[in-house]
């Protein structure tokens, strides 16, 4: 009998061990328990992330500009780092920014690329790295110059049975995505996502896309309610604002949009470093119904053009 009891209990041992394996704790919770302890919360992250050409004008001595755009001309020809910067901006790229923001010192870090959205990628990574206040400048160099201007051209009314009217979807609940990391620990768990963030491209879709096939995407208007309730929205489309993860699901890409891409792209690289497929609707709404909009409409190099310095 007592051999019995001995024997049960080894047997329930070794059950209780092989299930305690298979339950590995998610480790989204642990990076997730450390950033919201740590002000790294979606909220806090997007405080102050942006600041406009006009403003930086004024503060330049104050600030370290990084600009990721390319050293090398693209196949539409479009203007590079060397045919015109901010002086004294660096070249850096989304994959060594971490590396290069060490020479920043104690100036605050503005990161310049095109359009002022791959950008957010960027300052997302910088703040979860510890330079909390990095920021984007607003319309990257399109904003700051007209010879660079990509805004323009990107700017249009696309006329689509899929932006409607009618309500948003209703919110549902998720199972949050199963995260694995190598690291076991919250920082070294954040400095892996954000490294595996920073290493892809950035992520960005174009409206027409997204238009035309709404239902094989999870998209996410970013917007106030009032103002989908003015403007409309992609049809099929969730309002999660604030970002509540519990909403989100895990089955399809999260397209993010806002009114320019650029605040969408800052949530984008968020949602990537937490493990989702994520990805921004470039240009925002400002693509799709340009002419609808009475605010967050570019015009930003029709207003000033500041100087560049070559090579």
């Amino acid at each position: 009998m007592k051999k019995n009891w001995m024997k049960n209990l080894i047997v329930l041992s070794i059950i209780v061990l092989v299930f305690a394996g298979c339950a590995k704790k998610n480790d989204l919770d642990i990076l997730l328990t450390y950033m919201d302890s740590n002000g790294m919360s979606i909220t806090d992250l997007l405080a102050g992330w942006i600041i406009a050409p006009d403003s930086l004008i004024q503060v330049m001595n104050d600030h370290y500009i990084m600009d990721i755009r390319t050293s090398d001309k693209d196949e539409n020809g479009v203007v590079d780092y060397e045919d015109g910067h901010i002086a004294g901006a660096v070249l850096t790229s989304l994959s060594t920014i971490l590396n290069d923001a060490e020479k920043a010192g104690e100036k605050t870090i503005v990161v310049v690329c095109y359009t002022g959205q791959a950008a957010g990628h960027a300052v997302m990574a910088l703040r979860l790295s510890g330079y909390d206040d990095a920021k984007v400048l607003k319309w990257g160099m399109s904003g700051w110059n007209s010879d660079f201007d990509l805004w323009t051209k990107n700017c249009g009314q696309i006329e689509s049975e899929n932006w409607v009217a009618e309500p948003v979807a209703e919110n549902t609940a998720f199972k949050y995505i199963q995260l694995e990391c190598d690291a076991t620990e919250g920082k070294e768990m954040l400095a892996e996502r954000v490294n595996v963030m920073l290493n892809g491209e950035f992520k960005g879709i174009d409206a027409d896309k997204v238009l035309n096939n709404p239902s094989n995407y999870f998209v996410n208007n970013y917007w106030a309610e009032d103002d989908v309730d003015k403007y409309g929205h992609i049809d099929t489309a969730y309002r999660i604002k604030p970002l509540d993860l519990q909403n989100l699901s895990t089955d399809k890409t999260i397209v993010t949009y806002c009114w320019t891409g650029q605040t969408s792209s800052m949530v984008t690289a968020y949602l990537t470093v937490l493990g989702y497929d994520a990805t921004s609707l470039k240009y925002g709404t400002n693509s799709m119904i340009y002419d609808m909009l009475e605010s967050h409409k570019w015009s930003a190099s029709k207003d000033y053009d500041y100087e560049v310095t070559e090579k």
